[in-house]
């Protein structure tokens, strides 16, 4: 698995590449407060292209980029544009599935097949999560990202999942490590870029997705709630929806059979 840098949209972007396994490159976009780490298995079993985020990870984290859910669709557009690797598959997590249905809505031409894992859901009816209503508070989410410490951001990792093994030390350490004050801020800008009128707006299009698509929910996931999952599928033309019982908000960390199935689709060996 190669690592590498490239500027992109104004920002120094590290990315890792792998050879693909099939006839076309998998995309991976990956959301907070974490990086391209999380998908180093489904690469080794997919091959393609995982960024870190501007803001996110070894990425820059500059003040002066555009940390906003449009400036993240951009950015995807001028990478695909500066690596040219031809149609993808997106496989997006959280926030990173919202950057590829958007951009999806946006570029079909660039899309082979659809995986949104946990999306923050483009739909009409989604209402922040308490903690996200809190970031989104000037001030008050400045304050509550500055004063975090390690034993909280593992907290809320391991909340996140229905089995605290999904978040090791290791792996917690990895993203505390990463977690300053320019991924805190990337974070803030993020959640305050749209609100749930406009976050519904951006899917408005996505009975237009006529893509292979595969939507996976964590039926624990205690943030995002899994009716979301049968609400996206609807609206995706070609969609398989997988709940996903006794798993949280990083489902794939804590069934290894399911990065497995994911990593099938993706490549296009199988339908979901």
């Amino acid at each position: 698995m190669d690592e590498h840098t490239i500027q992109v949209a104004g920002a120094e972007v590290f990315y890792r590449r792998r050879p693909s396994t099939a006839d076309h490159q998998v995309l991976y976009l990956h959301s907070v407060p974490t990086s391209s780490d999380d998908w180093r298995e489904l690469l080794s079993l997919t091959g393609g292209i995982a960024p870190d985020l501007p803001g996110f990870g070894r990425s820059g984290k500059g003040g002066h980029l555009d940390y906003s859910l449009d400036g993240y669709v951009r950015f995807v557009d001028e990478l695909l544009t500066a690596l040219a690797p031809g149609p993808v598959t997106i496989v997006g997590h959280g926030w990173g599935a919202t950057i590829g249905l958007v951009f999806a809505q946006r570029h079909p031409e660039w899309v082979q097949r659809l995986v949104a894992i946990d999306a923050v859901p483009p739909l009409p009816g989604f209402r922040w999560p308490r903690i996200a209503r809190w970031w989104r508070r000037p001030g008050i989410g400045e304050l509550l990202m500055g004063s975090a410490t390690r034993w909280m951001l593992a907290r809320l990792l391991r909340r996140g999942a229905a089995a605290a093994t999904a978040w090791p030390d290791r792996r917690v350490d990895e993203v505390w490590d990463q977690f300053d004050q320019g991924t805190q801020r990337a974070i803030l800008r993020l959640h305050r870029s749209v609100d749930e009128h406009s976050l519904g707006v951006a899917g408005e299009h996505l009975d237009t997705l006529h893509q292979p698509a595969l939507v996976v929910w964590g039926e624990r996931d205690p943030w995002l709630e899994p009716a979301f999952a049968d609400a996206l599928g609807r609206r995706l033309p070609a969609a398989t929806v997988l709940r996903v019982p006794d798993a949280g908000h990083w489902p794939w960390l804590e069934r290894p059979e399911l990065a497995r199935r994911i990593a099938a689709f993706a490549s296009g060996e199988q339908a979901a």
